[in-house]
C-alpha cells in the first residue's frame, strides 16, 4: 500500500478546446481585395493547478491576417489539457509542465487551427512544429535559472 501511494503518476485526464474566437471585421469588402494577406502568429503556454495533483495546461495561438492596415480574419484558439501529475520530485514537475504537457496538447491546436481558418472560407493556417523544451529552457536562461 506504501508503494502505491509513492508510485509516480503522470496521465492525461482529457484533452480539449477551450476557448475558439473568429473575427472578420473588414468582411465582406476585404475578400474582394487580390492581395496576399500577412500573417502574424503568436503563441502562449500557460498552467494552473486545478485541484491537488491535476494541472490544466494551455497552449494559446492568436493568428492575425492583414491586408495593408485591415484586419482579414482573427482567429483565437485555446487548446487545454487536464493531467494527473502525483509524486513526482519538485525539481521535475516545472519541466513536465512546460515541455511534456504542452507538447502533447500542440497537435490538437494546430488541427484546431487550421480547420477553424480553413471553414471560414480562407486557405488553412499550418502552424510550424514547436520545440518546447528549447522554449523552456529559453526562459529558465532569461530568468537566470538552472535548467
Amino acid at each position: 500500500m506504501a508503494d502505491e501511494q509513492q508510485t509516480p503518476v503522470f496521465q492525461i485526464q482529457r484533452v480539449y478546446l477551450k476557448d475558439l474566437s473568429l473575427e472578420q471585421p473588414n468582411s465582406p469588402g476585404i475578400l474582394l481585395s487580390q492581395e496576399s494577406p500577412a500573417v502574424d502568429i503568436q503563441l502562449g503556454v500557460g498552467a494552473e493547478q486545478v485541484v491537488e495533483g491535476v494541472v490544466e495546461v494551455t497552449v494559446t495561438a492568436t493568428v492575425t491576417a492583414k491586408i495593408q492596415d485591415k484586419t482579414l480574419f482573427l482567429a483565437e484558439v485555446k487548446q487545454a489539457g487536464l493531467f494527473e501529475i502525483r509524486n513526482i520530485p519538485q525539481e521535475q514537475i516545472s519541466p513536465l509542465v512546460s515541455i511534456a504537457c504542452p507538447q502533447i496538447v500542440y497537435p490538437y491546436l494546430r488541427g484546431n487551427v487550421a480547420d477553424v481558418i480553413q471553414r471560414a472560407g480562407f486557405p488553412p493556417v499550418h502552424l510550424a512544429e514547436i520545440n518546447f523544451q528549447a522554449m523552456f529552457e529559453q526562459q529558465q536562461a532569461a530568468q537566470g535559472q538552472p535548467q
